[in-house]
């Protein structure tokens, strides 16, 4: 039986959720999209007896705070990332001095809600809220033993801003950096800004550390090394990962708007990062010297975001839950490091998916 139990802001369809379930951490996921929440009950129906160890809030995070889940010691979220993407509208990039302003204002226990209301777009004063949960939980005596954020990129100053204030307050918080999916056995590259802290306590004293690859970085045009140094695997391509091969996949995204720059991977290559746009991705196969052309489904999306292979997507938007989810297999190595967790003998972290 975990001694942890997870409250996942920003939860989505379950990414990270389902990672925590296979590794027997108990979880409640927060969130605000019906057809997510869709997604969710029907993996949760799924689980044999209704497995009360995988919850879904549907609501508001801002709605919420600690004293709702006084057994949750350990605090996660992935915070809607549209404004601060290069392919979103840029408010939250705009908007990134005035973001750092208000950590430095709620480090100080001011309450910044009514002046983050009045930012542009209110999907970027989002990515404040699991600071708010963290000092509320503090200032109530009751401190999250552990602390794990992802976002895009862009979101990295507000990481290690972040990072600051929860040093301030006794927590070992590893540097926050952009770790590269493929590392860590998912088949596309996939770039997410990680936060990792861990409470510093004489019965825990052990420091925070991002996990470590397992496999081998992707760079265009150079194949994988065989037999790699130190035991890092070569990365998994699509083909490995859909149990399909000779095809090619071109992007739907060209290089200054132009279609002919739009880039190419075949199926011995990582997918490009699966977007809520992966349907446009266009994929050529060639059987019997006879051209197909064919789109991703959303099973095969979900498989490149490693998501089990029967996952009951449900619900509308169905490609868009897939794009702005977790990766489980990511967020399985992000918890086993985060919580201190056993490894396999070979090092790997204990998972337990039927398609990993």
């Amino acid at each position: 039986m975990s001694c942890y139990e997870i409250v996942d802001l920003f939860a989505g369809p379950g990414g990270l959720d389902v990672a925590a379930h296979r590794l027997g951490i108990p979880v409640t996921g927060i969130e605000w999209d019906a057809d997510a929440c869709a997604t969710r009950r029907a993996y949760e129906k799924d689980l044999k007896c209704c497995d009360p160890r995988m919850r879904t809030e549907e609501g508001d995070v801002r709605l919420f705070g600690p004293e709702k889940f006084p057994t949750a010691n350990v605090l996660t979220g992935g915070p809607p990332c549209q404004t601060f993407t290069v392919a979103g509208s840029g408010a939250g990039r705009r908007a990134l001095d005035r973001v750092l302003a208000f950590i430095e204002r709620m480090a100080h226990d001011e309450d910044v809600r009514d002046d983050v209301a009045l930012l542009d777009d209110e999907r970027t004063g989002l990515v404040l809220e699991p600071l708010r949960w963290a000092l509320e939980a503090i200032r109530r005596e009751n401190p999250y033993e552990a602390i794990i954020l992802e976002q895009v990129p862009a979101v990295l100053p507000v990481w290690r801003a972040m990072a600051t204030v929860l040093r301030e307050r006794g927590y070992s918080v590893a540097e926050p950096e952009v770790l590269h999916t493929e590392e860590y056995g998912v088949p596309q590259t996939r770039r997410r800004a990680i936060l990792l802290a861990r409470l510093q306590t004489p019965d825990n004293p052990t420091e925070a550390r991002l996990p470590r690859p397992t496999h081998q970085r992707y760079r265009k045009d150079v194949a994988p090394i065989p037999e790699p140094p130190a035991a890092l695997t070569p990365w998994v391509s699509m083909g490995e990962a859909l149990g399909r091969s000779d095809f090619t996949v071109i992007s739907n995204y060209g290089t200054g708007g132009d279609p002919k720059s739009r880039g190419r991977r075949t199926d011995k290559e990582p997918a490009f990062t699966v977007t809520g746009k992966i349907s446009r991705n266009r994929v050529i196969a060639k059987q019997g010297g006879v051209r197909h052309d064919s789109r991703f489904g959303n099973e095969e999306a979900g498989l490149l975001q490693t998501f089990p292979r029967y996952y009951p997507w449900s619900g509308k938007a169905i490609a868009q839950q897939i794009g702005n989810a977790v990766p489980p297999l990511l967020a399985a190595h992000i918890l086993t490091a985060a919580l201190d967790l056993p490894p396999r003998a070979d090092g790997r972290v204990v998972l337990g998916y039927d398609n990993f």
